[in-house]
């Protein structure tokens, strides 16, 4: 099947080229080309797969872009659906690839890792969570058999430069600002084009939003995976602090990763904002009586019934509401159970 390339120009040299994501609900990701004085630059790239680089290639062709001439590429977060093509991006064109420190230390954790490691880590985690044994059997099965199947991230490209927040990154007759934005990763950048918009639209330049900043979903936001952090971190109230920043910041146009362009950020930030209190009143009246994060995953609310969401997306969503048990905790609306194995949650 020929894939149809989509690039939409957004007018100032800027470009967005619609990579695939194989079998996701995304659908795509949108990789942003930004002219500089010392050739293109790659905002994100998109999935590593035959399919998706092809229509990169394509869509950078289309604009009059070899993948050889491609000068950067700024990574808004170590994710596979945006730094999945990166290293292949390098190898073509000879390209730096620019990442903050704390998500290039998800990549060089994820490219050393062990596959044992991970999955014992990953038993113990849901077996504290409250998860069933039939949930964690499969992955002790692997385990003892030595097999795990390919997960992205193993190869993921090492990125060759740092992106420091608050400062403007080298780009020759461009002003890209970074902004870290923690939440959704500990290292999530946006990237602000300190600029005036191409069509004079009212507010303060245009905003390469990542996955930060969506128009009509809310990004994942769990807890931050490492088997050797102790830290107790706080991803939901980082994100929460985030978007506030951002809504600040009131850019005129939004360019985000995923769905479309949008305007209006501090609208679209209000609602995150009011979307996430009310989630949290809502799982907090839920913990009435002690609950384990494995059954606070099954009683929220998600885009499917609990029975239909797949193996994998479960541990998510346990991530996802263990999040949120530790935001209520350091608010001082909820306290585990002393002594409760599984640990258990109550309100406070």
């Amino acid at each position: 099947m020929t894939q149809v390339t989509q690039v939409t120009d957004h007018g100032g040299g800027v470009h967005g080229i619609k990579v695939p994501i194989p079998d996701n609900p995304l659908g795509h990701t949108l990789v942003h080309v930004l002219d500089t004085d010392a050739g293109p630059v790659l905002i994100d790239t998109g999935w590593d797969d035959p399919a998706s680089w092809d229509t990169l290639v394509a869509g950078l062709d289309a604009l009059g872009i070899a993948v050889a001439d491609v000068h950067g590429v700024v990574i808004t977060h170590h994710h596979p659906d945006h730094h999945g093509l990166s290293g292949q991006v390098r190898e073509a064109s000879g390209a730096w690839i620019a990442m903050h420190a704390a998500d290039t230390e998800v990549v060089q954790r994820t490219r050393s890792a062990e596959p044992a490691v991970w999955l014992d880590y990953l038993a113990v985690k849901l077996t504290a969570a409250g998860a069933p044994e039939e949930h964690v059997a499969p992955l002790r099965a692997a385990r003892e058999s030595g097999r795990m199947r390919t997960l992205p991230g193993l190869q993921a490209a090492l990125p060759d430069r740092e992106i420091a927040p608050g400062e403007l990154l080298p780009l020759p007759g461009r002003r890209l600002r970074a902004v870290w934005t923690p939440g959704h990763t500990p290292g999530h950048v946006c990237l602000h084009l300190e600029e005036r918009h191409p069509a004079n639209l009212p507010g303060n330049g245009r905003l390469f939003s990542g996955d930060h900043l969506l128009p009509g979903i809310s990004p994942h936001i769990g807890l931050y995976e490492d088997p050797e952090d102790t830290r107790g971190t706080d991803p939901l109230g980082d994100y929460l602090d985030s978007l506030e920043r951002i809504g600040r910041l009131a850019p005129a146009e939004v360019l985000p990763a995923h769905q479309h362009a949008f305007t209006d950020a501090p609208a679209r930030v209000r609602e995150l904002l009011a979307h996430h209190e009310e989630r949290l009143q809502g799982l907090w009246e839920l913990l009435g009586q002690p609950v384990t994060p494995w059954g606070l995953a099954e009683r929220m609310e998600w885009n499917r019934p609990w029975a239909e969401i797949p193996y994998g997306s479960r541990n998510i969503a346990v991530s996802e509401a263990e999040a949120h048990l530790r935001r209520l905790v350091k608010l001082g609306r909820a306290e585990a159970v002393p002594g409760s194995d599984p640990v258990t949650y109550r309100a406070v």
